[in-house]
């Protein structure tokens, strides 16, 4: 099958609209027509170069997307045509050491490595291979993916909305929820406030936090953590002193989102002791990171995590649940829809900061 697809054919360059070619769902498999897909950080580490994973050329990006189910291969039973589904970013084998300890988001099955390295050779571009963004390649009018990573919603749920679930707000509120495990009535510390950052802001409401203190260098990005929840914004300078003056002795919990070298070690001197400090965002890799060692020693902890640490079967229902009561606010955190023929003007507005997530409608 033909289909339109932005696709990566030189690092620091724009994306070109090319026809493709998508294979047919083999054994395990489902093709989903996709309706809407955000554009993500990791998305814009890819076209600089920065991505661990995207490395031999051509590539189609995109990951944090919704769909149509279109056509299904042999086996596949959990979903059909016609069903609506968001795509999560990986699916768990269910037999790897990692899945049998409920650890589903360290996988090492290998089809969930084969997909983080582009995925099986499933699209074409005049002949030759066509890798996709941890087996997905969401900005394309198809995606071709495992069963395992399809979770369905209810067929009136807004796909511009479902989309955003599958990356930006399961890593920000799973690390709140997963990760941290914040409790009732703590501080909460949020460090960069872009689209993941927000989605900590709204974890820890989830969560019942009582003082959440935002942080930026954007003052507009400060005014959206405030409508998200955030009952204290900061101007980033120096966070710990910041910080201490609005909780003595440090917040509970600090969330880094920035992927910014250098700013975890503020984040982590924001906590009291015995707090938890998480890494959400990543830093180029071979970043030094720096630490004062008495700060550990007073029982802090530093932890990371992979995508809010999530189940996808289990954590993508629940947070589209939570939109659908009001609960979790989806709508807001979409600045700007565009369609495929505009996915570098989309790429330069997320560059620029001034979106929270612009998505790509089809």
């Amino acid at each position: 099958m033909l289909m339109r697809a932005a696709v990566l054919t030189g690092f620091h360059e724009p994306m070109e609209i090319r026809e493709v070619e998508i294979a047919d769902p083999g054994p395990g498999e489902v093709r989903v027509r996709i309706k809407a897909s955000g554009v993500c950080g990791s998305d814009l580490k890819a076209i600089d170069g920065k991505s661990p994973v995207v490395r031999q050329l051509p590539y189609i990006l995109g990951h944090e997307s919704a769909g149509v189910v279109e056509s299904v291969g042999e086996g596949v039973t959990g979903v059909k045509p016609g069903d609506h589904v968001i795509i999560a970013m990986s699916g768990a084998c269910g037999r790897c050491r990692h899945c049998g300890a409920g650890r589903f988001h360290l996988c090492s099955g290998p089809a969930r490595m084969t997909a983080i390295m582009g995925g099986a050779p499933r699209v074409t571009l005049e002949g030759q291979e066509t890798r996709r963004f941890i087996g997905i390649g969401s900005f394309a009018e198809y995606a071709l993916v495992s069963e395992a990573m399809c979770v369905k919603i209810a067929s009136d749920a807004p796909f511009d909305a479902m989309c955003l679930l599958a990356c930006g707000v399961v890593t920000g509120v799973g690390a709140v929820l997963n990760v941290a495990r914040v409790t009732p009535g703590s501080s909460v510390l949020v460090v960069g406030c872009g689209g993941v950052g927000l989605n900590v802001v709204q974890g820890a409401v989830l969560a019942g936090a009582t003082t959440i203190i935002a942080a930026d260098v954007a003052e507009q990005k400060l005014k959206l953590a405030a409508r998200f929840g955030a009952t204290h914004t900061l101007l980033s300078q120096n966070l710990p002193e910041q910080v201490g003056e609005i909780v003595r002795g440090g917040v509970d919990y600090a969330f880094d989102a920035t992927g910014v070298a250098g700013v975890l070690g503020q984040t982590f001197a924001a906590t009291q002791p015995g707090g938890t400090t998480v890494m959400v965002g990543s830093p180029p890799s071979g970043a030094p990171l720096t630490i004062e060692p008495g700060l550990l020693f007073a029982s802090r902890r530093l932890m990371g995590t992979q995508g809010g640490d999530a189940a996808p079967l289990r954590d993508l229902p629940m947070l589209a649940a939570q939109y659908l009561r009001g609960r979790l606010d989806l709508d807001g955190l979409v600045t700007e829809r565009l369609p495929l023929s505009d996915i570098n003007q989309a790429v330069a507005h997320v560059r620029e900061g001034a979106v929270a997530r612009t998505v790509i409608v089809f």
